[in-house]
């Protein structure tokens, strides 16, 4: 028995990897929800009724998915490309603390439209500069850019900790170690009344179609897919290597920071350590379930936002943790790097 490369991958399959990866996740886990002496099909019931069941339920699950839709484009992109940015959450962390500084220092008193366009390009900016730096050491020194995106996330996070404990701590936190809040002017407004969902759900749709775009019809796009298809045929092509790959991080960067922007703006008003619940790492889960396509990202991102929110009804109805939520998604991950293998491969005897 062998394995060999497929030579064209059909559309039906590519589409049923994704399903079928995570429904064997599903049942793995559903083992050990019998072990914890209740029933799978009720406990994803409650899962279901958690994320879908009311008004409310069904706008935190849209807000959930909102930071995951970004940060699993920024993954995708970066993927796509070979380039293995792991970073998200310290791009994230460094969009979001930009923002709060300069949407309390800065811009605080900008017409509002022009003050939430010029944060979240300053969130852009900063979650961009950060990547753009271990892309320059992998395309200059050849360094393991796994090594030094993911290294930074552990950076970043120290950093936030010292800004809120020291020049952007709030004075009128009570001692509560969060950032000054952005100007109330510049918050994004509500999609839905009485409720945490707002504007940048809309800005998240809309930069998955952007990505779309820019990959699907651009020569850029064109380029940042041979590099990831074949560098070295890519480069026998005449196509610039270390320009692709920089434009790749700095889009990928972007990203992940206006994810952070996003949710400060949107949700939070400030910064905290615990801003992030690992939007950044479960923006890769989110980019693999999506097999690398900006379109499967926004659903793989409901998804996973469907699994975070459902899980804390399903352990108040049931009694499961929660915490089950975390092994769906690590299950998620492992299934579905088995599901590309045989999508990317048959078997010959």
């Amino acid at each position: 028995m062998r394995l060999e490369r497929r030579a064209h991958v059909p559309l039906g399959l590519a589409a049923i990897a994704p399903l079928a990866a995570i429904a064997a996740a599903m049942v793995l886990a559903a083992g050990l929800i019998a072990m914890a002496g209740v029933s799978p099909l009720t406990a994803y019931g409650e899962m279901l009724r958690g994320a879908f069941g009311s008004r409310l339920s069904v706008t935190e699950t849209l807000t959930r998915a909102t930071p995951l839709i970004l940060t699993g484009l920024a993954a995708a992109v970066a993927f796509r490309s070979r380039l293995w940015n792991i970073g998200g959450e310290g791009q994230f962390y460094v969009g979001a603390l930009v923002t709060a500084w300069a949407g309390h220092f800065l811009l605080a008193g900008l017409p509002p439209v022009i003050g939430m366009a010029l944060l979240m390009a300053g969130g852009m900016a900063a979650g961009a500069a950060l990547l753009a730096g271990p892309a320059f050491l992998r395309l200059r020194f050849g360094v393991d850019e796994v090594v030094t995106t993911l290294l930074l996330n552990f950076v970043v996070i120290l950093f936030v900790g010292l800004m809120i404990e020291g020049p952007l701590r709030d004075p009128l936190a009570f001692g509560w170690p969060q950032s000054v809040p952005v100007d109330g002017a510049l918050r994004l407004p509500d999609l839905v009344p009485r409720s945490r969902l707002h504007v940048g759900f809309v800005v998240a749709i809309a930069a998955a179609g952007v990505v779309w775009l820019i990959l699907a019809r651009t020569v850029f796009g064109a380029e940042a897919r041979a590099a990831g298809f074949n560098a070295r045929a890519a480069a026998f092509a005449g196509v610039s290597l270390p320009r692709t790959i920089m434009g790749v991080a700095l889009l990928s960067g972007a990203l992940a920071g206006l994810a952070g922007a996003i949710e400060v703006m949107g949700v939070t008003g400030n910064v905290t350590t615990t801003l992030s619940p690992g939007f950044g790492y479960s923006g890769i889960v989110v980019a693999m379930l999506a097999a690398l396509h900006p379109a499967g990202v926004v659903a793989a991102a409901l998804f996973v936002a469907t699994i975070f929110v459902g899980a804390d009804g399903m352990a108040r109805a049931t009694g499961v943790p929660s915490f089950i939520a975390d092994v769906i998604m690590a299950m998620s991950l492992l299934t579905m790097l088995v599901a590309l293998l045989f999508t990317t491969y048959r078997i010959r005897r």
